[in-house]
């Protein structure tokens, strides 16, 4: 017997709006019961994040979506550029937590006159960073907290790829949280070391981009009042080529 034909559809959403947006998926397969309140916008509404409407609102092209499940399924595979395009944002597929990347030219790169910054048609910003003389590296990106999603474990993300993988074995990476004082009256701010790691080498991107995993950090309440997040990459004197090293942004994804 099917139980769930006998109860209110109000109340069969209301049970899988408690799970996921992978257990949604496949209670739709279930019954014919289950498949068409699987697909109601109220379900999928309550795994987007809160604020999803004010950042799609942001975007630099008009998002057109039929459903919030198709809604939910286009953040989660193709990221959207927003702040004009400064950054682009996406979800994490299994959770529907938030995901941005700070694009190359929002970061601080040391030594400027050595980079270029021109089109990749791999990228999806307009820019990318491409460094045209060797040189050593220093990269650091950050992030309003504010903005994450709360109480998740994050980890930062050099972009980039690199003709020769080695050309980065002597990264060193730091992630510094910097918060509000709130002991003190003045302004004044606190930073903490999240992480320090080194040597760590690139590993290859679902999209063809290589990754170097900067830190990890746990964004708890997301420090409403101004708090930030900076991830550093400093490369020295390497022995290794790091012709063709071209940077396309940091990205902060959930774990």
């Amino acid at each position: 017997m099917d139980w769930f034909a006998k109860l209110p559809e109000g109340c069969i959403s209301e049970i899988l709006s408690h799970t996921s947006a992978l257990d949604a998926s496949r209670s739709s397969v279930v019954s014919k019961e289950l498949n068409s309140v699987a697909q109601n916008d109220l379900v999928w509404d309550r795994f987007l994040p809160l604020d999803y409407q004010d950042i799609i609102s942001k975007a630099v092209s008009p998002l057109k979506y039929a459903t919030k499940k198709d809604l939910y399924f286009t953040l989660s595979h193709f990221p959207i550029l927003i702040h004009q395009p400064k950054m682009s944002f996406s979800i994490d597929k299994t959770s529907g937590r938030k995901c941005f990347m700070v694009g190359a030219r929002e970061l601080m790169i040391s030594w400027k006159g050595c980079w270029d910054f021109m089109p990749n048609p791999m990228s999806r910003f307009s820019e990318v960073a491409k460094l045209r003389s060797i040189g050593w590296i220093h990269i650091q990106g950050k992030i309003k907290t504010e903005i994450l999603s709360k109480n998740t474990s994050y980890a930062a993300y050099l972009v980039f790829w690199l003709e020769s993988k080695e050309g980065l074995r002597s990264s060193n990476t730091v992630i510094r949280l910097i918060q509000n004082d709130k002991s003190k009256s003045n302004g004044s701010k606190k930073e903490r070391i999240e992480s320090r790691e080194t040597g760590k080498i690139g590993n290859m991107r679902g999209d063809g981009w290589l990754e170097i995993e900067m830190g990890r950090f746990y964004n708890g309440n997301g420090d409403d009042d101004g708090g930030e997040v900076e991830a550093w990459l400093t490369e020295i004197n390497s022995p290794y080529d790091k012709s063709g090293f071209i940077v396309e942004g940091i990205e902060f994804r959930p774990l």
